[in-house]
């Protein structure tokens, strides 16, 4: 008999979970716990293994090897428990687009033999954001409002565990303002939150993030610190003809790394060069209005550090 352990059990506990589709190895090795009323987010870009290891870990899918937990169940024997406690709510909407708002809620509720009165507290504060429009049916509500109607259905049977499979792709920026305030409540409640996302101003809304990256999760840590360890001189840098420029900084050989972030780009350097230096090699080469000057760096900076680190492996 196993010997009971004093640690307080995961919300989500992975071992070495691994899936392939033929030759495509979609998660290599995934290693992971997520806490007891935690936000733990996944990012990483589209294709990087996120919704296969979601839709294992909500039993939708058997891995390949390896072991994983959801609220103490295994995610193979333990399939039936595991869908009566996890909220799922998948990338795309998946509601039925020709019953109403209404509808959609009562029968969710029913599928789990409760009621939409029994948990009304859980949704509540969603819910009335929606409830003005209960009679329209799903298909004509906006993305916004599709958004807040699936997080209800997933979360009228009082799940211990949401799954949520990048929520706010397609949304509008008030919507997805909005839905991490939800999010923030839920957790509150106690409620264990795994969130998968591409979009990495996202992750510092999380309490602990795994970035993803071709099936491995490279790094696992709160935001902060991933920010924190960020230990190379970055700085930004524009001019008039931003794509020219971005050819010439990477044959700089000074110049470690170079990407586009928004209306500039960032380099990250070595200890030999100054940002004078830099600006001369620039205006040399023909560049005018050229700026250089020193920036913090964002979670976006660490995820491109980490996947130039990974493609030189």
């Amino acid at each position: 008999m196993e010997k009971l352990s004093s640690k307080p059990m995961s919300a989500v506990s992975v071992q070495n979970l691994s899936k392939s589709y033929g030759k495509v190895n979609a998660l290599k090795n995934i290693s992971f716990e997520a806490g007891t009323g935690e936000i733990f987010g996944i990012i990483g870009p589209d294709g990087a293994g996120k919704t296969t290891l979601f839709r294992i870990l909500t039993t939708l899918l058997l891995p390949d090897s390896g072991q994983a937990t959801v609220d103490g169940n295994d995610v193979v024997k333990g399939y039936k428990q595991i869908r009566q406690r996890v909220g799922y709510m998948p990338g795309r909407f998946s509601l039925y687009q020709d019953l109403s708002v209404e509808e959609n809620l009562e029968f969710f509720a029913t599928l789990f033999n409760t009621t939409i009165q029994e948990n009304y507290h859980l949704i509540k504060d969603i819910y009335q954001q929606i409830e003005s429009f209960k009679k329209r049916k799903a298909g004509k509500l906006s993305g916004g409002m599709k958004q807040k109607l699936a997080l209800c259905c997933a979360l009228i049977h009082k799940p211990t565990v949401l799954f949520l499979d990048e929520p706010t792709t397609g949304v509008d920026p008030v919507s997805r303002k909005e839905f991490w305030e939800m999010l923030k409540q839920l957790k509150q409640q106690n409620i264990s939150i795994l969130v998968s996302t591409p979009y990495m101003d996202e992750a510092s809304l999380c309490d602990r993030i795994a970035f993803i990256l071709d099936g491995e999760f490279p790094e696992i840590n709160t935001p902060a610190k991933i920010v924190e360890e960020f230990n190379e001189k970055l700085w930004a840098v524009k001019a008039d003809h931003m794509y020219k420029l971005l050819l010439d900084l990477r044959e700089n050989k000074h110049i470690t790394s170079s990407f586009t972030f928004g209306e500039s780009h960032h380099v990250t350097v070595d200890d030999t060069l100054t940002p004078d230096e830099l600006k001369k090699y620039l205006e040399d080469k023909g560049h005018t209005n050229v700026d250089v000057h020193p920036i913090k760096p964002t979670i976006e900076d660490c995820f491109m550090k980490i996947t130039q680190k990974k493609q030189h492996e």
